[in-house]
């Protein structure tokens, strides 16, 4: 087993550990918060219970986001918009008010939070013109040549943008490659029951020059 994977692995069982522990339940004022400014803000796009839209605004409580992604993830994806995407800045809302949209968008978690493992993951190293192969085979037709997303008429979201690719770590690309995201069209790509088996060099080929999209 390579070093990458008993790493993981060792994260995750932390991961899974600290999820099993008595959990205090959020704050409900601060979830109604979150909700009403959810409601006032997000909700043209996202729709009810930030369920999405597809080809329009990705699910924001998808189960496989909300395991994946860290609060300082969404904090700053809501606080900075996406540049080149429909998604603008909230940073005028202030932290606190942004916390309580998080807040609210945890209340619809059903699997275990394991971002702290999955941004602790190392960092991809691989070869960007082969990543370039099967990013364009694979990627590309729902995320873009350049991983436009949505402004280059695809079903799936912008992740060749410098506002992704600055606040994703290599672990959350992966984790979201490996197991994708139900029910939705982003389909795992790691094991025999994926879409296509992909190993871990060449997920992290993909991982690797897909950081090249942002420079071009």
């Amino acid at each position: 087993m390579s070093m990458r994977k008993h790493t993981v692995l060792a994260f995750a069982g932390m991961a899974m550990l600290v999820a099993l522990q008595p959990v205090v339940a959020a704050d409900k004022a601060t979830v109604k918060m979150g909700k009403d400014l959810f409601k006032q803000n997000c909700e043209v796009c996202h729709q009810a219970d930030a369920i999405g839209k597809p080809g329009f605004a990705p699910s924001l409580t998808n189960p496989e986001l909300l395991a994946a992604a860290s609060d300082k993830f969404l904090l700053s994806t809501i606080r900075d918009g996406r540049q080149g995407t429909g998604m603008p800045p909230f940073k005028h809302l202030g932290r606190k008010k942004i916390k309580a949209m998080v807040t609210y968008l945890r209340s619809h978690t059903s699997l275990p939070n394991k971002s702290a493992a999955v941004d602790a993951q190392p960092r991809a190293h691989g070869d960007p013109r082969l990543g370039k192969i099967w990013f364009d085979q694979i990627c590309s037709t729902c995320h873009g040549v350049k991983g436009d997303g949505y402004d280059a008429g695809g079903t799936g979201t912008a992740i060749g943008t410098a506002g992704f690719l600055n606040k994703a770590t290599d672990g959350f690309i992966r984790t979201t490659i490996e197991e994708g995201r139900s029910n939705t069209r982003m389909l795992g790509f790691r094991g025999p029951a994926a879409m296509a088996a992909l190993s871990d060099r060449e997920i992290d080929d993909i991982i690797v020059y897909m950081r090249t999209l942002a420079k071009q």
